[in-house]
């Protein structure tokens, strides 16, 4: 049987082939009904495995063609609402196989091999997500990561950015242009850590070229402490950003809670990339209006940049710590202390892309997926993108709606057979709450019950595989089978 939430997502997949489109909705439920094992144990039966190697394995499924109908998916749900933050960011998959390695994959350092995995996820203002809204797959197969540091740095000087791995950030907002365009009745503002600090990047034209489309808005934290544009004739004077926003007057103070990291590296000593533990910062906020001064670029001039500066910066950080500094460089107006207060909780929802990483990992497991081939890995992911923003999806909905019928999420017999296993009572008349059922659901896996903690993604996704085979058993031989639901 294929759940509900699975053929919804997979409705409008269109491979040139019916057979394909009609595949994708059973091999999605499957797996998201059980992602955290094997693709053969989570496939009911021989058959049923056989079937879905052989849908990954067809040239026409490709991580494009079966992450699209999930993306149109993600759209409508985007637009429902007034504000939409699309979120980008980047994270390794690693696929390394010390005794039979994958072919067709390309290197993520000297040591690991894999693909790096590029999202820009749709949220809510409050956190809620609302799926991948666009996505790409980077294969660094052309080894380079063996060519000597020096070269490497004069040679990316002499590329486009067209030609550069980072020029993903720029299609990341050319796509969010873009759908700020179809959806000109709600806000778009993109949003993207320090990596995403390319010039190209924040003089990128806001609205879709030849159109009167509404334009889209962004976010990008700093990392360098960009020369600004002045009238000095000789160009010896040039200020700084950093200094600039510093020596303006202090908007507010605030209270952040900063979580606790491990190191991504042994080598990196970013700051950004070091190990910390949980804490809070006590920072300070400043902003202000300047207009960037352009770098030389081989392949072409390009044009200085007016852009508001918003700083939450800790100025009395822990002793071995290093100080909370974001410098958030935005198209946002800064024009009152409202405004600015709204970008840095925008900012702070950026974070959310971290679970979803998390989820894709640590729940379904992606990295684990023994294929032989990447092409056949790459379209697997995709679906596993649809599986994990699933998960979230249920948690948050829990939080964010404690009141609203359950079976605005779960079917009958979901919350009827969990309902049963965990309360050994019968099922009530009147639907349970949400935030209830997802409580019930959290037990399954793990959770503990507290007045202080709600249920977090592990527990939920752990617990949503216990109710699909509740769900399952109810429907097959429980009252399910003679009840009509």
């Amino acid at each position: 049987m294929v759940a509900p939430w699975a053929a919804c997502e997979a409705s409008l997949a269109d491979f040139g082939d019916k057979r394909l489109n009609a595949r994708m909705p059973q091999v999605l439920s499957a797996l998201g009904n059980h992602p955290h094992i094997s693709i053969p144990a989570a496939c009911n039966g021989r058959a049923e495995m056989h079937a879905a190697y052989r849908f990954f394995d067809n040239d026409k499924v490709t991580f494009e063609t079966v992450l699209a109908p999930h993306a149109q998916k993600t759209v409508e749900r985007m637009r429902a609402q007034p504000v939409v933050l699309l979120i980008q960011d980047t994270t390794e998959i690693n696929l390394s196989r010390p005794t039979e390695p994958v072919v067709g994959v390309g290197d993520l350092n000297s040591t690991r091999q894999g693909v790096l995995l590029h999202v820009m996820q749709a949220y809510t203002v409050d956190g809620t997500p609302l799926g991948t809204a666009w996505a790409k797959n980077i294969n660094r197969t052309d080894g380079q990561l063996h060519v000597p540091q020096a070269r490497k740095k004069r040679d990316r000087k002499c590329k486009a950015i067209e030609e550069k791995e980072s020029f993903r950030w720029v299609q990341g907002l050319r796509t969010a242009r873009e759908l700020a365009g179809r959806l000109p009745q709600v806000q778009l503002v993109c949003i993207a850590d320090s990596e995403a600090d390319i010039y190209e990047c924040l003089a990128e034209t806001r609205i879709e070229p030849g159109t009167n489309a509404a334009p889209v808005d962004w976010i990008v934290r700093g990392c360098q402490n960009r020369a600004l544009a002045n009238d000095d004739a000789d160009g010896q004077n040039h200020k700084h950003l950093r200094e600039q926003v510093l020596g303006t007057k202090l908007l507010y103070t605030a209270t952040l809670k900063i979580r606790g990291r491990q190191a991504k590296t042994r080598i990196d000593r970013r700051a950004r990339n070091k190990a910390r533990e949980s804490r809070e910062a006590h920072v300070e906020v400043r902003a202000a209006t300047v207009t960037l001064r352009p770098p030389g670029r081989p392949d072409g001039d390009l044009p200085p940049v007016q852009v508001n500066v918003v700083l939450v910066h800790e100025p009395n950080p822990p002793a071995g710590e290093e100080p909370v500094q974001w410098m958030l460089i935005t198209t946002l107006p800064i024009d009152t202390l409202c405004q600015v207060r709204t970008i840095v909780e925008y900012y702070c929802a950026r974070w959310n892309i971290e679970l979803l990483f998390k989820t894709l990992k640590s729940g379904c497991r992606v990295e684990e997926r023994r294929f032989e081939h990447v092409e056949r890995i790459l379209p697997c992911l995709a679906m596993y993108l649809t599986v994990a923003w699933r998960t979230l999806f249920v948690c948050r909905m829990g939080r964010e709606f404690p009141d609203a019928d359950c079976e605005l999420v779960f079917e009958p017999s979901e919350w009827k057979a969990v309902w049963s296993a965990t309360t050994r009572s019968k099922p009530p008349r009147k639907r349970p709450r949400l935030s209830e059922m997802v409580h019930l659901i959290a037990q399954l896996g793990g959770y503990v019950e507290s007045k202080t903690n709600e249920p977090g993604s592990q527990t939920i996704w752990v617990g949503l595989q216990r109710m699909y085979d509740l769900a399952w058993a109810w429907d097959s031989f429980g009252p399910g089978a003679t009840d009509g639901h």
